[in-house]
């Protein structure tokens, strides 16, 4: 990076880009652990222009305790073949929950200034320097000991300091409809179709006061660009759910990193975490427990290396953060997009349920049972359509 002696002010322990799950976790941390913390965030205020469907694993509030009031649990999936048969999966004691994610997004944002951090929202960054062991922002004349890249998929602090840089994503597409009866709410509806859904799947949600509806395809072999057909996959599943008669609250779209961890992941004084270090799983494209759990580590070993002479924090986290090298190849192999007739006779044989339910549920020594052996004691309707 170019120098100059230039001095700063006022001057940070920590600057964290990004008021994202990690971020805003992260600077919690931070100032729960004495540093002096500012976040910046383009955005006007938190929780706005929302793009995560918000789902989170159980073992998120594991991570990180979120109020109830702010979530919705649902203990099950129902998974549909492009045929519209469907195959139902629960697991005892395991459940998802959808969340409202603006809500969400703003609870955090007030946990992280409780503890102290400065958030600092219609701030954008755009250009850095480093100044020694100070990295200086261009346009806001702010100075940190430290910089926190959590700002997404295309991340601006890896492009300006040269860091690696996703380049495999999922583009998805969601609505938000008002709340509707016709979503049964036990479980999160996952359509497999190669056709409407290359790549990846569709979803319905039985969201936090609202129902959500998204669909996400990946890029084909060889790069080949594809688009979802959003408009298709609501009108193929609009005899089941009925969402003509629904009021269209939200609409959100934008690319979800699925290729693994980017590399490299810091240089002196700079780390990058969440989306923007590839911390999404390529198979489900989950990423808010990673962030979460990444995040919190991040400014730990920041708070570390700033107030005791820790380990560099890039050489603490390349160990900790996780690679992804089988759910990498299993991604690129799902990108092929097997045709619909094999998915329809292959998604009820035993070792494709195993699987689904393995990727759903085989979390943490958590072993999955099919809604059919539990629906008694957890008293889940299943009715095949």
């Amino acid at each position: 990076m170019p120098q100059s002696s230039q001095q700063p002010c006022p001057d940070y322990d920590l600057i964290i880009v990004g008021a994202s799950f990690a971020g805003l976790v992260a600077a919690r941390t931070a100032a729960h652990r004495g540093l002096s913390v500012a976040v910046i965030d383009a955005k006007r205020e938190p929780g706005a222009r929302v793009r995560s469907t918000g789902i989170l694993v159980k073992e998120a509030i594991g991570e990180c305790d979120v109020p109830a009031a702010l979530t919705r649990k649902i203990p099950g999936v129902r998974m549909y073949a492009p045929n519209g048969k469907h195959m139902d999966l629960t697991a005892p004691g395991y459940f998802f929950l959808a969340t409202d994610t603006a809500g969400l997004m703003r609870w955090l944002a007030r946990e992280a200034a409780r503890a102290g951090a400065h958030l600092m929202f219609g701030a954008r960054f755009t250009d850095a320097t480093l100044l020694g062991d100070r990295v200086h922002l261009h346009g806001i004349d702010l100075s940190a000991r430290y910089l926190l890249g959590a700002d997404g998929a295309r991340s601006k602090v890896a492009e300006i300091f040269g860091l690696g840089r996703n380049r495999e994503f999922l583009i998805g597409m969601e609505t938000e409809y008002e709340e509707t009866p016709t979503v049964d709410p036990d479980f999160l509806h996952c359509f497999i179709d190669s056709k409407l859904a290359p790549g990846y799947l569709g979803w319905v949600v039985p969201g936090a006061g609202m129902t959500q509806v998204g669909l996400a395809v990946s890029d084909g072999p060889l790069g080949a660009v594809r688009k979802p057909d959003y408009q298709a996959f609501v009108k193929g599943i609009n005899d089941r759910f009925a969402f003509w008669n629904c009021e269209v609250l939200r609409k959100r779209s934008g690319p979800i990193p699925c290729g693994g961890l980017v590399s490299p992941l810091s240089t002196h004084r700079v780390l990058l975490t969440g989306d923007a270090a590839g911390l999404v799983s390529p198979l489900t494209a989950g990423g808010i427990r990673l962030a979460f759990q990444y995040g919190r580590r991040a400014a730990a070993a920041i708070s570390d290396y700033l107030q005791d002479g820790g380990p560099d924090p890039g050489i603490v986290m390349a160990k900790e953060y996780p690679t992804f090298v089988v759910k990498t190849w299993m991604r690129r192999l799902w990108s092929v997009a097997p045709p619909n007739a094999l998915l329809n006779a292959a998604l009820f044989t035993s070792p494709m349920r195993a699987l689904a339910q393995r990727i759903y549920f085989e979390r943490k020594g958590v072993k999955g049972a099919d809604a059919s052996s539990e629906q008694a004691r957890a008293k889940i309707p299943s009715t095949a359509m």
